[in-house]
């Protein structure tokens, strides 16, 4: 897979579309932390990791990251739109002063700054620019 991120979020997404309770995805530290975020700001419900255990045969097992999702009146997704903007094949860069405002900051866009990973408007409070790697609203 040459992006996991963009896995990520797609996988959020159907799982959203067809009213699923929960996601279970592959663990990394960019995964947990964009999951972290959306927790903070109220997009998902509940974030955790699930250890594994070493199979009998002495194989690796790999961690897992569950994402439970939240829902709204007459079981309407919290995320309406989520959207990968910088890909492997095209990095999408911007200055502190040209950081977006996504939906007229109803939503959200993580950025990947020097300082970690933090939505638009902790950038822009930060007064940092970076590497945009989704919008959610």
């Amino acid at each position: 897979m040459t992006d996991p991120i963009s896995d990520m979020l797609t996988r959020i997404r159907n799982a959203s579309a067809i009213k699923k309770d929960e996601v279970v995805l592959p663990m990394s530290k960019i995964k947990y932390e964009i999951a972290k975020i959306l927790e903070r700001d109220g997009w998902v419900g509940k974030v955790e990791v699930i250890k594994e255990k070493g199979k009998k045969n002495g194989s690796a097992a790999f961690d897992n990251l569950k994402i439970v999702l939240k829902y709204g009146d007459g079981h309407k997704p919290a995320i309406s739109s989520l959207k990968r903007i910088s890909k492997p094949g095209l990095r999408i860069y911007v200055s502190k002063d040209e950081l977006p405002k996504v939906l007229n900051n109803l939503g959200i866009a993580i950025i990947s700054t020097s300082h970690g990973l933090m939505t638009n408007k902790d950038a822009r409070k930060k007064n940092v620019g970076g590497e945009i790697l989704c919008e959610i609203y």
